[in-house]
């Protein structure tokens, strides 16, 4: 495989409900890992802001092969996280970062620069 095949795709833009991803597309929540991604549809597992993330939201990333992940709180930190998800993932040796949208859209990036393998949840509202 080339370089270019495994890279986790780069966030172009960001604003209130509306990400441009790189080979992806453009839409309002993203699921990304190294080689592409898809748009994130929260009722597959049944999300809402609380709970928050489920372990079933991240287990696609690292099918494949996300080794860090960044997960998003949105734009105004509404969307919180599952315990249960940190646990399975450091259970799995995954370096998360968790942040408000737009910085989150920075860390990523900046993993993606420095040739991370690395997945994310983006949600741009709320």
């Amino acid at each position: 495989m080339s370089e270019q095949e495994v890279s986790s795709p780069r966030i172009n833009e960001l604003s209130w409900g509306r990400m441009a991803i790189d080979g992806v597309g453009t839409g309002k929540d993203f699921k990304l890992w190294p080689g592409g991604g898809r748009k994130w549809d929260w009722t597959e597992t049944g999300t809402h802001h609380v709970p928050g993330i489920q372990p079933a939201d991240v287990e696609e990333l690292l099918a494949n092969g996300s080794q860090a992940i960044v997960l998003t709180r949105g734009m105004l930190l509404r969307l919180h996280t599952c315990s249960q998800t940190m646990s399975f993932l450091e259970t799995k040796g995954i370096d998360v970062y968790v942040a408000e949208t737009k910085k989150a859209a920075q860390i990523y990036n900046d993993l993606v620069s420095r040739g991370e393998a690395v997945g994310g949840l983006f949600h741009s509202t709320c």
